[in-house]
């Protein structure tokens, strides 16, 4: 496995927001959501986090993570609650250089949190591009930048993996992971045969996208408290 080091204490900013939140009718109705949503990662990712997520400028959101094992599980988890609503996700992994409020995450600054917003900016800029990687997820790593391409260009082709996936696949999809990835338990939950949970998952390439975003787990779960 690809491994990297710091000669710093490394933390994880994720700043979040939603993609053409304007033109959504009940603007309030997804805020509140996502509100809901961002509270049960804090009470399952507690051990995780350096600092809270929390709704900080209506439609966007932030938190602070020092550990690194669940920061995609985080965010899919995120993605997946608020679908079809379409969210972007910037990550930041490097310095935090002022005190750090576990409650409060707006107080802290830093490198890591600079990096979140230059990937958030950046994913807007490229949606008005025809001729950039699409993705919804981008990451820079402090002192890192090989390594952030590399995890960039994965991010970028499992984005175009979900870009394909029909309703029914996403449907399947959530079952089979809120059920603990048992198919038998996830075609009882949806009231069909397990052959279909296999065919649907199949078809929509999920284990491949999941082996990706693995990869991509098991690199980060180097940053540890």
């Amino acid at each position: 496995m690809l491994s990297f080091s710091f000669n710093f204490k490394p933390y994880i900013a994720v700043i979040g927001d939603i993609v053409a939140s304007k033109k959504i009718s009940d603007r309030r109705a997804v805020q509140e959501k996502l509100g809901a949503v961002l509270s049960g990662i804090n009470k399952k990712y507690s051990g995780d986090l350096a600092s809270r997520f929390m709704l900080t400028l209506g439609d966007e959101f932030q938190g602070l993570l020092e550990a690194g094992g669940h920061a995609l599980a985080i965010v899919d988890k995120i993605e997946r609650e608020m679908h079809p609503v379409m969210m972007r996700f910037g990550i930041g992994v490097g310095r935090i250089t002022t005190a750090i409020d576990r409650h409060f995450p707006l107080g802290a600054d830093g490198p890591a949190y600079y990096y979140a917003r230059k990937m958030i900016d950046e994913l807007k800029t490229a949606e008005k591009r025809n001729k950039e990687a699409k993705q919804n997820i981008k990451i820079a790593i402090e002192e890192h930048a090989a390594l952030s391409e590399l995890l960039n260009t994965i991010f970028a082709l499992c984005t175009a993996l979900k870009a394909r996936w029909t309703g029914r696949q996403r449907e399947v999809i959530n079952a089979y992971l809120d059920y603990r990835e048992i198919q038998s338990d996830a075609a009882q939950k949806l009231g069909i045969h397990q052959s279909s949970v296999q065919r649907a998952l199949a078809n929509a390439n999920f284990y491949t996208y999941q082996k990706a975003l693995l990869v991509v787990s098991e690199i980060l779960s180097e940053i540890k408290e």
